[in-house]
């Protein structure tokens, strides 16, 4: 069986963990502290970095969210998440990389790192002035996805796709980490919702990071 190695507060882990779970394929996951640097780990990617995935039996290790997403849409036909056109399949690779490296970037990185890092790994206090400036950077991107949203059903087309599992990871962790602010967003809420709402997100919801707990509605399904 595949291992994936990757921590709970971790998006592009999960955005690696959604697209198993719509994809039906077994894996077990394995924690992994990236900022512990273990020799092993290191081994394994010099990177330092997670997701990696790792079947032994085959000999096979898979390094980067975008590259493990890739090889099961190769590999797996169920739940197709690349999809339609040429033309469709580049908006889609377009708008994961847009949530893999601007929202990340903008928020989920700042959020990590003033609200997890500095409590977890150097006992430092949050730097609001940059949560601050993350969570406004969140109201643009809520705002560009309620733009997406009165255009198309999902984000990438008229198909739920891997554009949508970036997204949905990427703003379930800046969500845990409070920096989400739903007000006047209902387009992109209810869109949110619904991805909540899927079976492969809900193992997802119910993981804790040790002395990081959600907010009281993180859970919820109707926010």
């Amino acid at each position: 069986m595949w291992q994936l190695l990757q921590f709970p507060l971790c998006p592009f882990s999960r955005k690696v963990r959604l697209l198993l779970g719509e994809k039906g394929v077994a894996y077990e996951p394995v924690r992994e502290s990236p900022w512990m640097r273990r020799d092993e780990f290191m081994d394994l990617n010099p990177a330092g970095q997670v997701p990696v995935m790792v079947d032994t039996e085959r000999g096979v290790t898979l390094i980067d969210s975008a590259v493990i997403c890739e090889f099961f849409e190769e590999t797996v036909d169920k739940a197709a998440m690349i999809n339609g056109t040429a033309v469709d399949r580049a908006e889609i690779r377009r708008l994961t990389i847009w949530f893999d490296t601007q929202f990340f970037s903008e928020i989920t990185a700042p959020l990590l790192q003033e609200r997890m890092l500095k409590r977890l790994v150097y006992k430092q206090s949050p730097d609001g002035q940059v949560l601050r400036a993350a969570m406004k950077a969140a109201v643009g991107h809520l705002d560009y996805i309620d733009y997406l949203l009165d255009h198309r059903t999902w984000l990438g087309g008229a198909t739920m796709s891997l554009a949508d599992l970036a997204a949905a990871a990427q703003i379930s962790i800046a969500d845990y980490l409070g920096g989400i602010d739903w007000k006047s967003h209902e387009q992109a809420k209810r869109w949110y919702i619904g991805m909540k709402s899927r079976p492969s997100f809900r193992p997802l919801l119910s993981e804790r990071m040790e002395g990081i707990p959600p907010p009281a509605d993180y859970e919820k399904l109707d926010l």
